[in-house]
């Protein structure tokens, strides 16, 4: 994990001098800033309880704190990737440790559930930040694999981890494992090339657009109707300021790429069916193979370490095959996974289906940012990283409306 030279590609497409940056930080301090995140994403996920009772409101109202961290981390990373065009990576990095640092503080010490939901928002931004600079810093599909599964193993440990924390200590200590990222701060400062920055100005309406596009997004599962009415303007509108301004937040030579179009939609459907079967397998584990609360949770989180581990593995090797190939792997897995969660009834089937689909949506966040970047121009590879991950996110945000509607 620590070798610090590119990956290449048997494709021509893919020549050493298109990766996405000169890898210069060890990829085990990449992997401790941009993990935490899917950490400080999953932490409530079994405290909302607990969180309800300390703060004398409802689990449901206390789900805000999830809710909004989603949100904010969506809207954020196209922001963060913008603010990395235009100021340069050290701005990101330090003020990306800032937002962390004070959201956390916030959520240490707030007395009242909407400051708390404040904090978290500001954790979140600051998250963003993070994840944006550790794959722009990571310049390999192999390296950029072990970022994808570090923070599949935080995700998949971090809602256990977070009931324990909460037991011993308190639930605003884990909704604080987002700070253990400020660990690799320092290392990275040290490590940064100089880059250049201040490319253009900076376009304010667009962002705004992208913002509340992600923001609609991602409330489709509370509420459909409006979220859907005010995607559908954003859209429009997006469109129609994309042609008057070319070259700004939503470049259009990066957005009219084919490659970056056909990276994107894949990585956006497999992250939008690994999400929505993280909901769903539980409950059918239940229904189907009539197992308790507690075992579908252990065995879920068995498969979902494995398949973290999956991802490091073939991202590894990715680089060795054609990119046409490595897609059909990620489809294969995908459909596999969707396939037995609507056939199978045995549970080791089921755990499959969590596993491959876990594999599928990290191994296609770690291989097809390489893809999607390739053929951007070098000013515009940040915003590009941006917008992939916000697809990546957004995912996170469609599962759980499918889910919804499938079963829960």
């Amino acid at each position: 994990m620590t070798d610090n030279s590119p990956a290449h590609s048997h494709t021509s497409s893919q020549s050493p001098a298109r990766e996405l940056s000169r890898p210069l930080v060890p990829v085990l301090w990449l992997v401790l800033m941009a993990s935490p995140v899917a950490a400080a994403n999953n932490a409530t996920v079994l405290i909302l309880d607990d969180i309800g009772t300390a703060l004398d409101t409802t689990a449901a109202t206390a789900s805000w704190l999830a809710t909004v961290f989603a949100l904010a981390l969506a809207v954020a990373t196209p922001l963060q990737a913008a603010l990395m065009r235009h100021r340069g990576r050290p701005t990101v990095l330090f003020t990306s440790a800032a937002l962390v640092a004070a959201g956390t503080l916030i959520v240490l010490v707030s007395p009242w559930l909407p400051l708390a939901v404040a904090g978290r928002a500001t954790q979140a931004a600051g998250g963003a930040g993070l994840n944006v600079l550790a794959i722009a810093l990571a310049g390999s599909a192999r390296r950029i694999g072990a970022i994808s599964a570090g923070m599949g193993l935080f995700g998949a440990v971090s809602p256990l981890i977070g009931t324990q924390l909460t037991d011993v200590l308190s639930w605003r200590v884990a909704l604080s494992m987002l700070a253990i990222t400020l660990i690799a701060v320092p290392v990275v400062s040290r490590r940064l090339a100089p880059d250049t920055a201040g490319i253009g100005r900076f376009d304010a309406g667009g962002a705004l657009l992208v913002a509340v596009l992600s923001g609609s997004i991602v409330m489709v599962a509370s509420n459909p109707l409006p979220a859907l009415a005010a995607t559908a303007i954003s859209i429009t509108l997006l469109i129609i300021h994309t042609r008057r301004r070319p070259d700004g937040y939503v470049p259009v030579t990066t957005i009219r790429s084919a490659r970056f179009q056909t990276a994107t939609c894949l990585t956006l459907a497999l992250s939008a069916g690994y999400f929505t079967l993280l909901f769903v397998i539980p409950q059918l584990l239940i229904t189907r193979a009539h197992w308790t609360k507690d075992a579908a949770a252990a065995g879920q989180l068995v498969a979902m370490v494995l398949a973290s581990l999956a991802t490091l593995g073939f991202t590894s090797i990715a680089a060795r095959f054609s990119r046409t190939n490595v897609r059909i792997v990620l489809v294969a897995a995908g459909t596999v996974a969707v396939l037995a969660a609507v056939l199978a009834s045995v549970p080791v089937l089921l755990l499959a289906g969590i596993f491959l689909a876990l594999f599928a949506a990290t191994s296609a966040n770690a291989t097809q940012v390489i893809a999607a970047t390739a053929s951007v121009p070098e000013q515009d590879k940040p915003t590009a990283i941006g917008l992939f991950t916000l697809l990546y996110l957004l995912g996170g945000a469609i599962g759980p409306a499918f889910a919804s509607a499938l079963v829960l």
